[in-house]
C-alpha cells in the first residue's frame, strides 16, 4: 500500500468501514505511521525514537472534517487540534468527488464542515497556568521548626495545692 501524498491518490471509502493503511510522519521512525479507522475511534500507530506507541482517539474528539491543499491535489482530513492526530481521508483533484467525499464522512462520523485555513498558519495553542496544590505553600525555609530555648530554670511550687481536672 502506497503512502499518503505518493504517486498513488489516497481514496478511503467511508461505507468499507473499519479500514487500514499508511500516511506519512515526518517524526515517525521509518517517516510511516499506520492508521486504522472505525466508526467510533480512530487508531494512529508509529514509532518514535525506537519507542512504539498506539494511540487511540475517539471521532468525537475531532474538531472535523477540513480540506487542504497538497502537492498532489486537495486533501479530505479529520482534523484534531493536535496537527500529529490529523488523518488523511482522501487526496484528489476531482471538485465533485471531494464535495462528494466531504458530506459523506460528515454525516458518518457526525462532524462539522471546517474550512481549514493554511495548517502552518495556525498559531499554537496558549500554554496553560498550572494551578495545584504545591502552589499556595510555604516556602520551606519557613517551615522549618524554631530552635528550642535553652533549659531555663523551671519554677516549682512546693507545698500549693494544684487543681487537675480529670475525667
Amino acid at each position: 500500500m502506497q503512502p499518503v501524498g505518493s504517486s498513488c491518490m489516497l481514496q478511503l471509502d467511508p461505507h468499507s468501514l473499519p479500514v487500514s493503511f499508511e500516511a506519512r510522519d515526518g517524526r515517525a521512525d521509518g517517516g510511516v505511521r499506520h492508521i486504522e479507522i472505525n466508526r467510533e475511534r480512530v487508531t494512529v500507530r508509529r514509532a518514535v525514537g525506537g519507542i512504539r506507541m498506539a494511540i487511540n482517539v475517539r471521532v468525537r474528539d475531532f474538531l472535523g472534517i477540513a480540506c487542504r491543499e497538497t502537492n498532489d491535489g486537495r486533501a479530505l482530513v479529520l482534523v484534531h487540534s493536535d496537527p500529529s492526530l490529523s488523518v488523511p481521508l482522501l487526496v484528489t483533484a476531482d471538485e465533485l468527488q471531494l464535495d462528494l467525499a466531504w458530506q459523506m464522512w460528515g454525516d458518518l462520523f457526525a462532524l462539522p464542515q471546517i474550512e481549514d485555513e493554511n495548517e502552518a498558519a495556525r498559531e499554537p495553542a496558549p500554554r496553560r497556568r498550572r494551578r495545584n496544590i504545591i502552589k499556595d505553600r510555604r516556602p520551606k525555609f519557613l517551615v522549618r521548626r524554631k530552635v528550642g530555648r535553652a533549659a531555663m530554670e523551671i519554677s516549682i511550687h512546693r507545698g500549693e495545692r494544684e487543681i487537675i481536672a480529670r475525667n
